[in-house]
């Protein structure tokens, strides 16, 4: 049993008991049966009044909570339509005052979120104004009056980030061309003369509409400036040749020079005025020497002349180079001439560069052939003669390469010029080839002077004795065992056909050849030619003496000549050094063999030769 139930039984009892001791109050005092019947019914109508109003306010209070209870439900189903979420399920089974009390929670709940939506929708929308109006943009499309979705206030933070760092980096673009641009000005002596330029210049930097356009339109000032530069810087750079040019014909002196020297370097408006100016006078002082300045661009023709090797019938072509009539058309003629051909060279110059390597090679290869021929580089310090040889290997490498890679730019030139790249009057490769062969076939005239001289020698050898030579710069002190003496003259054998150095030496007698250098893959090739000589025969009485020398007679050259044996014995050389110090030890070996096996007599000997 509840306890109000309770409590209602106690109040029945309680008035059943004070009912009770009223009708024993009643009859002990004597109250007539009607004063009786009237004291009940008022006790009764008092108690009745009292519920009756009791009742009255309960039923009040009952449609108070129905009628909370209708409106919080209404006004919670219009805010989560407004919210955009599903709407408040009610249990059915609570009581009025459970229910009412959830629902107006709830409803408390949602009118939060929903001010807390509107002040970041008003915030949101103040920030894109605010972004809107420095990027000249449209704002974000959204109603500052309906309440906004969670999704919609999120794409609305996305597209004020994407506006702020859009916002950053045009700022930072344009703080760039700005400086660019002051700078340029700066250059150009240019003060800002429409508005966009005075807005750009002078305005604040915060206050600039940052606008796709505006930025575009900086580029496109940017651009023109610097063009506008560029062009200045061109034409200046153009003065300063010109004036440097005009200064070396006319031989200006260096203290006029220096007067205008800040000019020669910066390239402001003012120094491009001050460079016209000069430019002028210089050209009215040109005027007046018109033969001294036409002298000196025929020096400058002759130079590029050199340079891009003209024949002598294309330098002839240029008629007003041998006029002697000195006036402003045959100047002028000669300065169009002087620019063409600095244009023809710089147009070519990789080309030219490339020919004039190979004959500064060629000359330096056929400087090193010479030297190979010097017996006296036997004799030097400091390991020159390995430098040499390493030196002349590494063109013998080098040279048919660039000539390959020659060829290839010089076809290629042909075939875009539609003419043919001469060098000296004549094709490069043609030119290339005649060098090899003329390199050739004075290494084969050297051969046959050598052969022919050697020949002399050994006639004469043979018929008065052989000469002690004694070398004059250096002696070679010590002797070899018989083990080191085999052993090098069987490595001088093995070694004969790739020796590196060609020479008659002038110790003892001992003769040393090198091959002949290899052709390029420009040269043509032919067999070596080949010159009998013969010799008279030796005295039978000087034979055993003279056996050292003798020996000589069947020399082997690499492509060279030999000469025939005599009919009494075959010798061969042996000792053909590839290098110095192998040189030494051999030469030693045989001198002290020579003056143990054929010593010369007195009346025989011959002068010796240092």
């Amino acid at each position: 049993m509840r306890k109000s139930e309770v409590l209602a039984a106690e109040s029945v009892a309680c008035l059943n008991k004070a009912l009770c001791h009223l009708k024993d109050i009643w009859e002990e005092i004597g109250i007539p049966e009607e004063q009786r019947l009237e004291r009940t019914n008022v006790v009764k109508n008092h108690i009745k009044g009292l519920l009756d109003m009791m009742i009255a306010e309960e039923e009040n209070l009952r449609k108070r909570l129905t009628a909370s209870i209708e409106s919080c439900r209404k006004e919670l189903n219009k805010v989560c339509l407004e919210l955009q979420l599903p709407t408040f399920q009610e249990d059915r089974s609570n009581t009025m005052l459970q229910q009412e009390k959830d629902i107006r929670t709830c409803l408390e709940v949602m009118l939060k979120e929903k001010s807390q939506r509107m002040q970041a929708l008003k915030a949101l929308i103040e920030q894109d104004q605010d972004l809107c109006d420095i990027l000249c943009s449209e704002p974000y499309s959204i109603s500052a009056s309906s309440v906004p979705s969670l999704e919609q206030l999120e794409s609305l933070r996305q597209h004020i980030a994407a506006l702020t760092a859009e916002k950053e980096q045009r700022h930072s673009k344009f703080v760039e061309l700005k400086k660019k641009i002051i700078l340029c000005m700066d250059d150009l002596d240019q003060l800002p003369e429409t508005s966009f330029e005075k807005d750009i210049v002078c305005e604040d930097e915060e206050a600039f509409c940052l606008s796709k356009e505006n930025i575009d339109s900086l580029k496109v000032l940017l651009h023109q400036l610097e063009s506008k530069k560029a062009e200045n810087e061109r034409i200046c750079e153009s003065y300063r040749e010109k004036i440097q040019e005009l200064w070396d014909r006319l031989q200006i002196s260096q203290e006029d020079r220096d007067a205008i020297s800040e000019n020669m370097t910066l390239s402001k408006k003012r120094n491009m005025e001050a460079l016209q100016a000069e430019v002028n006078r210089l050209e009215e002082l040109k005027l007046k020497n018109i033969k001294n300045v036409t002298m000196a661009i025929r020096d400058d023709i002759a130079v590029f002349w050199e340079k891009c090797f003209y024949s002598t019938e294309q330098r002839q072509a240029f008629v007003p180079y041998y006029d002697d009539n000195f006036n402003e058309d045959l100047l002028s003629l000669h300065d169009a001439e002087i620019l063409r051909l600095k244009q023809h060279y710089e147009d070519h110059k990789e080309l030219f560069e490339g020919v004039h390597k190979w004959e500064e090679s060629w000359r330096l290869f056929l400087e090193l052939e010479r030297r190979a021929t010097d017996p006296s580089r036997f004799t030097n310090r400091g390991g020159n003669l390995l430098k040499e040889e390493k030196q002349r290997s590494d063109l013998l490498k080098s040279l048919p390469k660039l000539e390959k890679k020659l060829k290839a730019q010089i076809d290629l030139w042909e075939q875009e010029q539609r003419r043919e790249f001469l060098v000296q009057g004549q094709k490069f490769m043609q030119f290339v080839t005649e060098q090899w062969e003329l390199h050739r076939l004075e290494k084969e005239r050297e051969k046959q002077e050598r052969h022919l001289k050697k020949n002399k020698q050994t006639e004469e050898d043979m018929l008065y004795g052989t000469a002690v030579r004694t070398p004059t710069k250096r002696r070679f002190l010590g002797s070899m065992t018989p083990c080191k003496a085999r052993k090098l003259n069987a490595t001088s054998s093995t070694s004969t056909g790739t020796s590196n150095s060609t020479m008659r030496s002038v110790f003892g007698g001992t003769v040393c050849h090198s091959p002949v250098s290899r052709p390029p893959i420009s040269a043509s090739k032919g067999n070596a030619v080949r010159t009998p000589v013969r010799g008279k025969p030796p005295n039978p009485g000087l034979a055993e003496r003279n056996k050292e020398n003798i020996c000589h007679l069947n020399c082997g050259i690499s492509g060279g000549l030999k000469t025939p044996a005599s009919p009494q014995r075959n010798f061969s050389i042996n000792s053909v050094a590839s290098t110095y110090s192998e040189f030494a030890v051999i030469v030693s070996a045989e001198s002290v063999q020579s003056s143990e096996i054929s010593p010369r007599p007195l009346s025989q000997s011959a002068p010796q030769t240092s």
